[in-house]
C-alpha cells in the first residue's frame, strides 16, 4: 500500500469517525440536555422523549453507531484491499 493510499484511507476513516461522533454528540447532548424541554412534550413508551434520550436513547444510538462504523470500515478495507 503506497503512502498516498494510506493517507486517503486514514482521511476517510477520520471523516467517518467525525460524522458518527457528531451524530452521537447531537443525540446525547442535544436531545438529552439542550432540547429536552421540547422533546418532553412527546411521549415514547410511556416516558417523556427527552428523558428517554437522556437515560437510554443515547446509549442505544451509540451501539447502533458502532455497528454502522464496523460496516463502513469493512467496506473501506475492501476498497483499499485490506480485508485479508
Amino acid at each position: 500500500m503506497s503512502k498516498k493510499s494510506k493517507q486517503k484511507y486514514w482521511k476517510e476513516n477520520l471523516r467517518y469517525l467525525a460524522i458518527l461522533l457528531s451524530i452521537w454528540f447531537i443525540v446525547s447532548y442535544g436531545f438529552g440536555i439542550v432540547w429536552v424541554e421540547g422533546l418532553n412534550t412527546i411521549k415514547f413508551g410511556g416516558f417523556k422523549l427527552g428523558f428517554w434520550f437522556a437515560q437510554q436513547g443515547a446509549i442505544y444510538v451509540f451501539v447502533v453507531l458502532i455497528f454502522i462504523y464496523v460496516m463502513l470500515m469493512n467496506k473501506l478495507d475492501k476498497k483499499y484491499n485490506l480485508d485479508k
